[in-house]
């Protein structure tokens, strides 16, 4: 590729060659990332920092990486789910050297993925340990490396996609346990526990923030411009919020693979697999059931206006409008009680659903519309009944 391009069309006579190249793929989605290294294991990857993500776009780019890469020796595996390279200074130089007819226009804010190029160029002068790597994943299914399983939860949190549509099966497997520092940096604990006289007594002991294999979302995502997160360690990377989105202090908490698809108020814990639906208020201390958590592997969504009370603990989807009181738990197993007029109002609401008794399972209400769920204060008996109060969020605070 010593080629030199001066026109798109120039350009894209090399790209229709190299992909019309046989066992060729397109990825579905693909980054450029620095790579954080263990601190004696240098060969190991601790975490991954991706500044702009190609989801089923940027093929043109793509392209151009994989032909740079493969013209320095580096293999690229078209058979497999994924594929990892070290991304060299010698690769780097040849891509940027394709594309250099359009840093203009880089320069200006267009063409993201030559402006990381670029970006890498200038890291890799101020600091020549540093390492790089391109990060290609050709099928959906269950990541196989460090650097993949970021690049999922990467376009999980920058909204590219929705969670559940990624296959991050084993993800939790593939992570290290590390520490992270003040910077956001990953340090091996057992490498902490090897060191810890010699950092301490030299005073270079790191500040550390937290233990866990997951990164915080505010770490590696610049949230849009209404979303509110009043504390960084409730939100872990991985996690879907959505523009207008409130998380609040205290109780809080929004795992990864789970999140907000419109503006929510979350004042309590949103587990993984959990979606939740626009103009819902999560209550102080409500807790939301993932799949590893009581629902027998059922994921649970929220629908739209729904309102779950403080402390209460909801374990079976709702749909829309859906009300659960303050301290009660309705789960799949739990009993509930509707009444006969309350059952004809339902039924005209959901029409798909034969409401003919007055004891139902709570898994056997999942997903209607409607429904309000209260504690018979003499009895202790689960009841629901039609929704009469409309939920709408403080558009001031969203």
């Amino acid at each position: 590729m010593s080629k030199e391009f001066k026109t798109i069309e120039e350009l894209n006579e090399l790209i229709q060659g190299v992909r019309a190249a046989k066992g060729y793929r397109d990825p579905i989605m693909w980054a450029v990332g620095r790579v954080f290294k263990g601190r004696a294991e240098e060969h190991k990857s601790l975490s991954v920092n991706y500044a702009h993500v190609n989801f089923k776009d940027g093929l043109t780019s793509a392209a151009v990486l994989i032909h740079a890469l493969t013209e320095c020796g580096e293999v690229v595996d078209f058979s497999g789910s994924e594929c990892v390279l070290p991304l060299t200074h010698k690769a780097l130089k040849k891509a940027i050297e394709a594309l250099k007819f359009l840093q203009p226009d880089a320069k200006e804010g267009a063409h993201k993925n030559l402006q990381v190029l670029l970006a890498v160029k200038e890291a890799m002068k101020s600091d020549e340990h540093a390492s790089f790597c391109a990060s290609f994943i050709f099928e959906n299914t269950a990541p196989k490396s460090v650097e993949s399983v970021y690049l999922k939860l990467y376009a999980l949190s920058l909204n590219l996609c929705e969670p559940r549509t990624l296959n991050l099966d084993g993800a939790f497997s593939v992570l290290p346990n590390v520490a992270w520092d003040a910077n956001a940096r990953p340090i091996e604990l057992w490498w902490l526990r090897e060191n810890e006289i010699h950092l301490k007594m030299q005073g270079r002991y790191p500040r550390i923030i937290s233990v866990d294999k997951f990164p915080r979302y505010l770490s590696h995502v610049v949230p849009p411009q209404n979303v509110r997160i009043l504390d960084d360690a409730k939100v872990r990377l991985g996690a879907h919020i959505a523009a207008g989105t409130t998380v609040m202090p205290g109780a809080a908490y929004v795992n990864f693979n789970a999140g907000t698809i419109g503006s929510v108020m979350i004042e309590g814990r949103v587990s993984s697999s959990v979606v939740v639906g626009e103009g819902s208020d999560i209550g102080g201390g409500a807790s939301i059931l993932g799949v590893l958590s009581g629902t027998n592997g059922n994921a649970v969504s929220i629908g739209k206006h729904c309102l779950l009370g403080a402390n209460s603990v909801t374990g079976i989807p709702l749909g829309d409008r859906c009300i659960v009181d303050a301290g009660i738990a309705v789960l799949e197993g739990t009993k509930v009680f509707i009444a006969q007029k309350d059952r004809e109002a339902l039924a005209a609401l959901n029409p798909g659903f034969a409401f003919d008794r007055e004891i139902y399972k709570g898994l056997e209400l999942a997903g209607l519309s409607g429904l309000h769920f209260r504690q018979n204060s003499q009895s202790g008996q689960i009841t629901a009944s039609i929704s009469k109060r409309a939920i709408k969020l403080n558009a001031e605070l969203h």
